[in-house]
Formats: structure tokens, sequence, C-alpha cells
């Protein structure tokens, strides 16, 4: 770890020390209950004891709050209620998720193990509602959601699978009224006696790409368990995401809130009004979120080189290809001030790890390619704001741009309008007795922001994809752009 940590001579602060730590390792959870090597668990459980010890957790803990009074929304959750007044029955913060399931279903089973799950986590039995013209949760005691089933095993092969992709498409295009609709829905499409298509749609004020993956989870543990004609065998939760929101409401502000605000405001000082990167068409006066996703691969022997480079840098995986982007960015716009959004899964705590909800955080990465850097110059610098960014990462992102008040442009989104995310959520088990559960990539057909580069390490290399505003882009123009970055 002598890469990470200069502990001569002088301590970092605990907290510091874990996100290097953390980083480090490309893990986002607890390292004491990760990792089964007992030296990296004994390491894990001195950094915890010290974090402790220092006064460096002193985070107050989430405890359950009383239902019968309003209950506010998250920072993040606010944000999207708010888009929402303003753009009523947009399907923009959909999240689609389709799962191929081959094999032997049990159909009561599934619809069992859905419910179960909608039992268990409040937040997809939760509808958000105005009161005294400010937004309040709204918890229903019970909710069921029906598993309708759509029988298109009469279709011919071809016909089938464009019909199938056609209520993908539709699926995820449909509006929630948050209001109102439950905020998860589901349904299942029969091609053949052993093969099912399960379409599910949560928003995302409910939801983020943790919480798809707790909620797949839980769903292959319920699905073994009925299946069997046994009980659930997982605990009830001791706190929801409604317990969350209201004790970030409360930790969140104060000297604890100055803090981390103090540093925002010191490293996104006098950004560049947006990143000038030449467009096909001209941009749009009013943001438009139409789009359309460019996959791509790339070979496991330059996944293995950019490992080998970021262990001689001392960087993570995420650094270096971030660096590299940034890069790209660079030649293509020619400023040297470059600023990329990164989401962050925001589940430092171990209490809220196994909670379906809207976690995710978005951290703003200040890329500084003045000076003609070398690409290890570079790599310093992104590996110096990276480690900040996580240090002082529980500032929601709506917040941030309260506090900055960038000067507003309803033609692109604030601070950035490129993202990154290089994906490392938790593996979910897709075998169960009898059934084998195989993932479809969706096209949602819109894009959030100008360029967003999504990244996954593979047993067959780095798979990519890059979603693009067309309306701005065409795409052959994203097409040339990832020859380049490869």
């Amino acid at each position: 770890y002598d890469n990470f940590f200069d502990l001569g001579g002088h301590s970092l602060l605990a907290t510091q020390l874990i996100s290097r730590v953390r980083d480090a390792l490309q893990v986002e959870l607890p390292l004491r209950n990760v990792f089964e090597s007992p030296t990296v668990a004994a390491l894990a459980e001195r950094v915890d004891t010290a974090l402790r010890s220092t006064g460096g957790d002193e985070t107050p803990p989430i405890r359950r709050v009383a239902r019968d009074q309003d209950i506010p929304l998250s920072f993040a959750q606010q944000r999207l209620w708010f888009l929402d007044q303003l753009e009523p029955n947009s399907p923009f913060y959909n999240m689609p998720d389709a799962v191929r399931l081959m094999g032997a279903l049990d159909v009561a089973a599934l619809e069992r193990s859905l419910n179960e799950i909608v039992r268990r986590h409040e937040v997809l039995r939760t509808n958000f509602q105005a009161r005294d013209g400010r937004p309040v949760q709204v918890i229903a005691p019970e909710r069921t959601i029906a598993l309708p089933v759509l029988d298109l095993s009469e279709l011919a092969g071809d016909a089938r699978e464009a019909e199938v992709l056609r209520w993908a498409q539709d699926e995820a295009q449909q509006p929630f009224d948050l209001a109102t609709d439950p905020l998860l829905r589901a349904r299942l499409l029969r091609l053949g006696a052993e093969e099912h298509v399960i379409l599910l749609t949560l928003h995302h004020i409910v939801s983020d790409d943790w919480s798809s993956n707790v909620l797949l989870q839980e769903l292959v543990t319920l699905y073994r368990a009925f299946a069997a004609g046994q009980p659930s065998p997982l605990p009830e939760l001791p706190i929801q995401y409604a317990d969350y929101a209201a004790w970030q409401r409360e930790w969140l502000q104060g000297e604890v809130l100055a803090e981390q605000l103090d540093y925002w405001k010191r490293q996104l000082a006098d950004l560049p009004p947006m990143l000038e990167l030449p467009t096909d068409h001209p941009r749009p006066a009013m943001q438009t979120y139409h789009g359309a996703t460019e996959s791509f691969a790339f070979p496991a022997e330059l996944l293995e080189r950019l490992r080998a480079l970021s262990r001689a840098e001392g960087t993570t995986l995420f650094m270096t290809l971030l660096a590299a982007f940034q890069t790209l960015l660079y030649r293509y716009s020619g400023q040297e001030d470059i600023c990329v959004g990164t989401p962050i899964a925001n589940r430092n705590r171990a209490d809220i790890e196994g909670l379906i909800g809207f976690f995710v955080n978005t951290l703003v990465m200040r890329g500084d390619l003045s000076g003609q850097p070398g690409f290890r110059d570079l790599l310093k610098r992104v590996r110096e704001t990276a480690l900040g960014a996580y240090a002082h990462q529980d500032v929601p992102f709506e917040m941030l741009v309260e506090q900055l008040q960038p000067q507003r442009n309803m033609s692109h989104t604030p601070l950035f309008q490129v993202a990154f995310s290089l994906q490392n959520t938790p593996a979910v088990q897709r075998e169960l007795p009898g059934l084998t559960l195989k993932a479809m990539s969706l096209e949602s057909g819109t894009a959030k922001f100008d360029l967003t580069l999504v990244m996954a390490e593979t047993d067959e290399g780095l798979a990519g994809s890059v979603e693009y505003n067309t309306d701005l882009f065409e795409a052959e123009t994203i097409r040339r752009m990832v020859g380049h970055l490869q």
C-alpha cells in the first residue's frame, strides 16, 4: 500500500485513509465485511478501529422515525421530484431492466417473490405528494404488484424477438405519476414453455444501479425458497429508506455541511461555462434528452496493460480510464479545464448496503491539463482530485449546484456536460435450480448529458458504451471518438 499511503512521520485523517483504501481496492463496502483473506480482513478491522477511535466516524446512527409525521425526501429525491414538476409524464428517469429466464419457470413463485420485495422495502410502496407546498413521502402500508403475463409463443422466432424488443421499449418509455402510481412495474413475456422475459421498470426516485442489484439478488433468493415451498430466508430490515432520508436532512447541516461545502467551493471555483465539444448540430436553446447508445469492447490484452499501468503509477483503473477520457476530451475541445461527472454509490454505511433506494451521488472530477503534462503527470493530478472528491462525497450534487449558483443555461446541465462511470457493483448470482437468468441490453432512447461513457471489466476485456445526445452528435462521430479513445 506504499503507493497509496505516506505514513512515515504523520498520519492521515481516518476518513481520508478509509477513502484511499476503498478506492485502492475498487469497492464501496466496509472492508471487514467483504474480504475473507485474514491479512486483508485484519488490516481492514484495524483501519475501521482507527476510524472509530480517532473520531473520524462522527455520523450519528440512522434510527427509525415515526411514520405518523410528514417524512421529507432525501436531497436527491427532491431534485427528481422538482424536475418531474417541471416536466411531468416524462420517462427520462425511468430505470428499465429486462431479464431472460431460461428453464421451467414457477410464475406464482416469481410473483410472490416480487411482492415480498415490495413488502420488505417501503420505498417501493412510497409515493411523493405536495403538502403545504413541499413534497413528502407517502408510504402505503400494503401494496400488491401485479405480474401480467403476455403470451408471444405463437409468433415465429424473428417476429417474436421483435415483439419482445417493442414491449421492452414501450415499458421503458411509459411514464410514472409520482403522486399515485406504484413506482415499480413488472410484466412477464412468455416466449415458450421454458423461455420467458421479465420486464421490470422503476423510477429513479426510488432506485439506483446498486438497488437494481439488491432487487435482483433478493428476487433470486426468494424465488429459490418459494419455489421449494419454503418461507423467506431474508431477515427483516432494521431501517428503511425513509429513515435514511430523515437522517440525511438532520445530519448534513451545520459544521459537517460547511466543511464539505468549503472543499467543493475551492475545488470548483471559476469553472469554465461549459465543455465546448465540436458537435454535428447546433446546440438547441432548450436542453433535449433525445439519445442513443454506441456499444464497444476493448480486448483483454489492453485491459491487462491498463491494470499494469495503474499498479505502477499507484492509481486505480477508474483513475487511469478517467485520465484517458479527459485527455480525449482535451484533444477534441482544446480546453485545459475539463469537468467530468461521475456517479458514486454513496453506500458508505453498513446499515444501508442492503436497502433499495436512491442513494447514488454525483461527483465532479475537475481535470487540469494545463502546462502540457505527460500522461503520468496527469494521472497524479487525477488521483489527488479523485481522493479529495471521495473524502467529501456526502454533499448531494443538487445541493452543490444550489450553493455554487453557476450561471444557468437551459441548453445544458450545470457544472458538467459529460459523464464517466466504471461499473463495479456487486455481481448477482444468475443461476437457479432449473432456471438461468440472462440480462438483456436495452436502449432507453434518452441521454441525460451530452455524452456519458460507461465501462465495465469483464473476462473478455473492457465492455463499454457511449450514451449521447442525438440532437448534438451523429453515430459516426461517436464511433470515431470511441476509436480515438482506444
